[in-house]
C-alpha cells in the first residue's frame, strides 16, 4: 500500500473525507475519541460531521444521554457513545486497574478508602450530577483528602468500577462549556447487551473508525497487551463481511463510508487528535518536524493540528478559556507552500464551531 493510499484510507475512515451525518453518529462510528481536553475531544466529532455543528450541539448530546466521557483505555479521558461504555470496560478496565496500583498505593489509597469514597459519591449523587469540584467538596467533608491527585485516581477507579461517568455539560454564560457532571451510571447508561465477542468487536470498531491499521495499531490505542491486541485481531479476521487484510497484518474496514465531493484538503483538528496519536507508527501523517512540533511534549501535551492530504503541515494554538474563546485561532505553520487561504478556511470552521 501507497503513502497516498494509507492516507486516503485513514482519511476515509476517519471520517474526515467523508463526514458523519452528525457529532453522535461520528461518534459511533469512532467507538473513542480521546478527549482529556475536552473541547479537542467536542471538535473532533464536530469535524467529522457533515455541515457546521456547534459545540452547543455537541454539548446537547452529552446533556441529552447520547455520549459520556469516562476512562475507558491507557488511563486517559475519551468520548464514547453512552451504550458502548460498559463493554468496552469490561475490557479494559482491570489491565488499568493494575497498571495504576502502584500509583494508588503511593497516594495512600487502598480498599478501604476506595470503599468509604464509594458510598460518599453515591449519596452524594443521588440527587443528580455534580461537578468535579463538588465530589471532592463531598469527600473532603467525609475525611477523604483528595489533593495530590488523589481525587482524580478515585475517580478513575470508580469509573473503571462502572459506577460513574461524565454526562452534562456545565454550561458558561457568555463563554464556552469546559466540564461536565458527574453521574451515576445506573440510570444514565442505557441497558443494552454486550457484542457476542467484545474482544473481536473492539478490534472490528478500531479498523472500522481507523483503518488501514494493525494488532499493533489496536495495542497501542486500546491499551491492551499485544497478545490480547493479536488475539482479537485474529478472531475479528473471521469477519470478512466486516473488515479484509489489504495487505499482511494490515485491515480495513469491508464496508466504508462514502467520499463527499465537499470534503476540505487542508484540516485544522485538536490536541490528542485521533489520526495522529492512534497509532503504534505516525510517520505516516507526520515527519520527525511535525512529530518534535506536535508531541507529545514532556508534559504530555499533544498539540492541535493542520492537515494537508493527511500530513501534518502546521500546529495552531487557541483558548477557551472566559474571554479569549471568541479570539481567532493563530497558525503556526511547518510548510510555508500550503495556500494561507485554505489555513484560514479550515480555522474559521473551528472558529465558528466554538462562538457559532
Amino acid at each position: 500500500m501507497t503513502l497516498r493510499t494509507l492516507l486516503s484510507e485513514r482519511l476515509r475512515s476517519h471520517r474526515l473525507s467523508a463526514p458523519a451525518r452528525t457529532p453522535v453518529a461520528a461518534a459511533e462510528h469512532m467507538l473513542a475519541v480521546q478527549a482529556q481536553d475536552f473541547g479537542a475531544g467536542r471538535w473532533a466529532l464536530a469535524a467529522r460531521s457533515a455541515g457546521s455543528p456547534t459545540m452547543d450541539a455537541v454539548d446537547t448530546a452529552f446533556d441529552e444521554g447520547a455520549l459520556v466521557r469516562t476512562w475507558p483505555m491507557r488511563g486517559t479521558l475519551h468520548i464514547l457513545p453512552a451504550c458502548d461504555v460498559r463493554w468496552v470496560l469490561g475490557l479494559t478496565a482491570d489491565r488499568q486497574r493494575r497498571q495504576d496500583a502502584g500509583r494508588m498505593r503511593e497516594l495512600g489509597i487502598d480498599d478501604a478508602v476506595v470503599g468509604r469514597a464509594r458510598d460518599v459519591l453515591v449519596a452524594a449523587l443521588s440527587g443528580g450530577g455534580l461537578a468535579r469540584a463538588e465530589l471532592f467538596a463531598a469527600w473532603m467533608s467525609a475525611g477523604i483528602d483528595p489533593g495530590g491527585q488523589r481525587g482524580n485516581h478515585l475517580l478513575a477507579e470508580l469509573s473503571w468500577q462502572g459506577l460513574i461517568v461524565q454526562g452534562p455539560v456545565v454550561h458558561r454564560d457568555g463563554a464556552a462549556s469546559r466540564e461536565q457532571c458527574f453521574v451515576l451510571a445506573d440510570g444514565w447508561l442505557p441497558d443494552v447487551p454486550a457484542p457476542d465477542d467484545p474482544l473481536a468487536e473492539f478490534f472490528l470498531r478500531y479498523v472500522d473508525g481507523h483503518g488501514p491499521a494493525t494488532a499493533e495499531d489496536f495495542a497501542w490505542w486500546s491499551g491492551l497487551t499485544l497478545t490480547q491486541a493479536r488475539d482479537a485481531a485474529a478472531r475479528g479476521a473471521v469477519r470478512t463481511d466486516r473488515i479484509t487484510e489489504v495487505d499482511e497484518g494490515v485491515f480495513l474496514a469491508r464496508t466504508r463510508p462514502r467520499r463527499s465531493p465537499k470534503a476540505n484538503g487542508v484540516l485544522t483538528l485538536g490536541a490528542f487528535e485521533e489520526f495522529y496519536i492512534s497509532y503504534a507508527d505516525r510517520s505516516p501523517v507526520a515527519d520527525a518536524a511535525a512529530q518534535k512540533a506536535t508531541g507529545p511534549g514532556r508534559n504530555g501535551m499533544v498539540r492541535p493540528i493542520i492537515l494537508a492530504e493527511g500530513r501534518i503541515v502546521g500546529n495552531w494554538t487557541h483558548s477557551l478559556a472566559v474571554g479569549r474563546h471568541r479570539e481567532e485561532p493563530v497558525a503556526e505553520m511547518l510548510d510555508p507552500a500550503i495556500d494561507p487561504g485554505d489555513v484560514r478556511a479550515a480555522l474559521s470552521r473551528y472558529a465558528d464551531f466554538v462562538t457559532g
